[in-house]
């Protein structure tokens, strides 16, 4: 698959010895992050089967919080072996509820029993990020953030899916917090770029670290 541009936006001034930054995800909000804090960027998703990888972790115990960090550096992996010299950014997020792990809705009728499951409830969103150059893992980063979703009756998350339509497909839990879906929340604990899928400051103090940014 051909790296794709990012479009031209306003840029923060990039190093002089900056290396050439690819993300290596498919995720509409990562790419809208680093394009809106001024990061020159390629995007290649990673060809990942991420249900098998998910279901062999689960298998062996491992954790969401660390599931998300394997797959983060799997889709770098993956990428950068095209990509030589390049820093590639891999991500993933998990979500977690009462020891039940979650993906994006394959349709309304998902989405539905999504939120029913999730409303009235605490979960954890488990977001890592990933840093691969010439095949060599050189960072990463995991946070969580804890989120409260408030008692939901069928005719509000009904009302909701009829307002976002096909975007509900697009998250984990089948809420955008960034737009309507504030209105499913009483109470949120964390980091918003880490709730987007994207711990974006930290990743952005390596980018600098590495001559991608000035400091």
């Amino acid at each position: 698959m051909n790296a794709e541009a990012a479009p031209s936006l306003p840029s923060f001034p990039m190093g002089e010895t900056a290396a050439p930054v690819v993300l290596a995800s498919a995720s509409p909000s990562r790419r809208t992050l680093l394009e809106n804090a001024g990061l020159r960027f390629t995007v290649e998703p990673a060809a990942v089967d991420e249900d098998a990888v998910k279901e062999a972790l689960k298998v062996e115990g491992a954790s969401a919080a660390r599931t998300a960090e394997t797959l983060a550096e799997l889709k770098a992996q993956r990428v950068s072996a095209r990509h030589p010299g390049s820093l590639v950014v891999g991500a993933d997020q998990m979500l977690e509820c009462e020891e039940r792990w979650f993906d994006k809705p394959a349709d309304r009728d998902q989405a539905v029993e999504s939120l029913r499951a999730l409303q009235g409830r605490s979960h954890v969103l488990w977001s890592a990020v990933c840093i691969v150059r010439d095949g060599s893992r050189i960072w990463h980063h995991g946070a969580p953030a804890r989120m409260t979703m408030r008692p939901l009756s069928d005719d509000v998350i009904a009302a909701y899916l009829d307002a976002v339509g096909d975007k509900a497909l697009s998250s984990v839990g089948a809420y955008q917090l960034e737009g309507l879906g504030a209105q499913l929340f009483s109470r949120i604990e964390g980091d918003f770029f880490t709730i987007l899928g994207l711990p974006l400051l930290p990743l952005l103090d390596v980018l600098r670290a590495n001559g991608v940014l000035v400091r």
